[in-house]
């Protein structure tokens, strides 16, 4: 007699439980992704409801905590991590220690804070200072307008300096 086939994993379980591995290896916002297709699946998936808003408040405190550090880049990009997820349906924002606004709020302060530091480095004629700091700028915030046309602007400044010749 055949040995029974065990009954296949249902799509949200398996999503539910890569995204579990994802978490344990630290990867949060590939947790969350996984949990949302999860969440997506099978909406009220039991597991996705009990560690969705954990993994949000651990991107958002590990954002805080690259920012201590003077880890801009890093900090830009888990709390605009934590701000695509805040609002997901698993979310239960209502009861995190911070209103999303104040995420939002964080975020806006690293960027004016990182394009006044760049644009005083152009000032001083540090282009490619500047050129880092509007980086990682669009590293966190792709869409940011302001930082996209200070990059362009900068990086051809800096192609035209280096086809002079020196002592010019």
């Amino acid at each position: 007699m055949p040995a029974a086939k065990p009954p296949p994993i249902a799509v949200a379980d398996k999503l539910f439980a890569e995204g579990m591995t994802a978490l344990q290896e630290g990867g949060i916002e590939r947790a969350l992704e996984l949990f949302s297709g999860a969440w997506k699946e099978k909406p009220g998936h039991a597991g996705v409801a009990r560690e969705f808003d954990g993994a949000v408040l651990a991107l958002k405190k590990n954002g805080d905590a690259a920012y201590t550090l003077g880890k801009w880049e890093d900090a830009g990009k888990r709390w605009m991590g934590a701000l695509r997820f805040i609002n997901h349906p698993a979310a239960n924002s209502r009861g995190y220690p911070f209103p999303r606004r104040e995420l939002r709020a964080q975020v806006d302060r690293l960027t004016a804070a990182l394009t006044e530091k760049a644009l005083t480095e152009y000032r001083r004629g540090e282009v490619s200072a500047a050129i880092a700091d509007w980086k990682t700028i669009l590293s966190y915030d792709p869409g940011n307008e302001e930082a996209a046309r200070s990059l362009e602007t900068a990086t051809k400044q800096l192609e035209t300096l280096k086809k002079m010749p020196p002592g010019k």
